[in-house]
């Protein structure tokens, strides 16, 4: 079978990288037409530039970059760095990018990408904010139809929220953007905060990336020991959760992930529930279904893909 056509838009974030990594590991599951900066964990130059330092610590320079949205529709952009730190990588030392951002906005790619292959064929890949996904709706209603498959990062239900006490940081940064992108009738499937907290890096997994002792293995080990702090002292979990390449797993390997096809509209009025995924996992409404929500992961299965690609690198 040929791989997946994916764009990635992304705001990159170390779980962000990671997600980034697996996809350049995985050349014959997935071909990443292009990756789409857009402002969220960091801001919008840090993202892009951030977004290439990934592609050339992966020897994968010829992977275009794009800069999108530097804010979110129709609010103030809020950041993470109390999690990712000032960068968006922090922890492991890595050197300025040499490749440089197209000029091309990442919108425009989006929808000139989308347009030029068969309907069906593109499957978008949001790791952030989904301000570049709704712009690019809005200003071409004609691709929506095209796009095989929207996969993202972002919601929750059972574990509520982890910006807001109802919200998931994506959502929550552009609540327009994410009613916009639920409500267009592409096919969606949803990584929640639900699935990805079940995802953790702990100790051992974490020494397995170091092990490898590349470069790629070396930077995603001090990556995670860098931004698992903050997760561990905040839920006192196990180990930090790998949030974004949960998306880029699901397109190799489904089978290791289970979840509901689901109604989830998004909160966008209410100064309590900010960016609340409302999601009907019970059914206890005749809202018709527009996402499959994922519920449930096998992390032992997700870690060992996870490091086998990551050694390609």
């Amino acid at each position: 079978m040929a791989p997946r056509k994916i764009i990635i838009d992304t705001d990159p974030g170390q779980d962000d990288a990671v997600a980034i990594l697996l996809a350049l590991g995985s050349p014959e599951d997935v071909e990443v037409l292009g990756i789409t900066a857009v402002a969220g964990n960091v801001p919008l130059d840090l993202t892009a530039k951030n977004a290439c330092i990934i592609c050339e610590l992966a020897g994968k320079t010829d992977i275009p970059v794009f800069a999108g949205c530097d804010r979110p529709l129709g609010r103030d952009l809020v950041t993470a760095e109390h999690v990712h730190g000032k960068t968006g990588l922090d922890g492991p030392s890595l050197p300025a990018p040499v490749m440089a951002v197209q000029e091309q906005h990442a919108v425009d790619f989006l929808i000139d990408t989308v347009r030029a292959h068969d309907a069906g064929t593109v499957t978008v890949c949001p790791l952030g904010p989904l301000t570049n996904i709704a712009t690019a709706f809005q200003h071409a209603p004609d691709i929506v139809e095209k796009v095989q498959q929207i996969v993202l990062m972002g919601g929750a239900y059972f574990e509520v929220g982890n910006i807001t006490p109802a919200a998931e940081f994506n959502i929550y940064v552009d609540p327009e953007a994410a009613d916009i992108v639920f409500k267009s009738g592409v096919d969606i499937v949803v990584m929640p905060l639900d699935v990805t907290h079940k995802a953790l890096v702990t100790q051992p997994r974490n020494d397995a990336f170091r092990a490898l002792g590349t470069p790629v293995g070396i930077a995603v080990a001090e990556m995670t020991d860098f931004f698992e702090r903050f997760d561990k002292e905040k839920y006192g979990s196990a180990g930090a959760p790998l949030h974004d390449p949960c998306v880029t797993a699901y397109l190799i390997r489904p089978d290791l992930f289970t979840g509901r096809h689901i109604n989830v509209e998004i909160e966008t009025s209410s100064d309590l529930t900010m960016g609340m995924t409302v999601a009907d996992w019970w059914r206890v409404t005749d809202r018709s279904a527009n996402a499959m929500f994922i519920g449930d992961i096998d992390a032992d299965g997700f870690f060992d893909l996870l490091t086998e690609r990551l050694a390609r690198l």
